[in-house]
């Protein structure tokens, strides 16, 4: 019994770390690059996306879950129209686009789940498998949701580009700042 309490514990922080840095980045990405959004929840530079992969594949479903419910309420009290229905759609597409996109990619190229494997190309594999996925299923519930001015080709190709962008940046930037850290404890020893 006090094994299933310690699992239920370390999955309920995985869920609120997850859903804690996807509100900071979400914030902060908007307040970045506000200057170059495309339209409702489309830009050409959304750093998120990586943070959204990141989780998943660290985390897996608690990560897929925070960042479903951070989004969900990012939207629904946000820019999108104040729908449930509407922004459900969106924090589930949000969390399982990239857990759907894991599970492809662990499964495909047979990523170990301690990332041990992980090389320069099945990390691309990873972000154009889950942009494709994000942006094709986050286009496709706008169209069906009838939101204006969302839902086309342009948007979809805009929303790819933006995760496919912001995920090569934040994954760029975590690269740096861990070989900072290793040069300086190499240097402190």
């Amino acid at each position: 019994m006090f094994k299933l309490f310690k699992i239920s514990s370390e999955w309920f922080v995985e869920v609120a770390i997850s859903a804690m840095a996807y509100t900071l980045l979400f914030y902060l990405n908007g307040w970045l690059t506000n200057s170059i959004t495309f339209g409702l929840g489309v830009s050409w530079i959304y750093l998120p996306a990586g943070l959204r992969l990141f989780l998943t594949l660290i985390f897996g479903l608690p990560g897929a879950v925070g960042i479903a419910l951070a989004s969900f309420l990012i939207s629904y009290y946000g820019d999108f129209p104040h729908d449930l229905t509407l922004c459900i759609g969106v924090g589930l597409i949000s969390g399982f686009a990239p857990y759907l996109a894991r599970y492809f990619v662990f499964s495909n190229i047979h990523l170990e789940s301690d990332l041990s494997n992980l090389n320069f190309s099945k990390l691309i594999a990873c972000i154009l498998t889950f942009s494709l996925l994000s942006a094709g299923l986050h286009q496709w519930w706008f169209s069906i949701m009838t939101l204006e001015d969302t839902g086309s080709l342009n948007h979809f190709v805009v929303m790819f580009i933006g995760d496919v962008l912001g995920s090569l940046l934040l994954i760029s930037l975590i690269k740096c700042c861990l070989d900072l850290l290793r040069k300086t404890r190499k240097t402190a020893h």
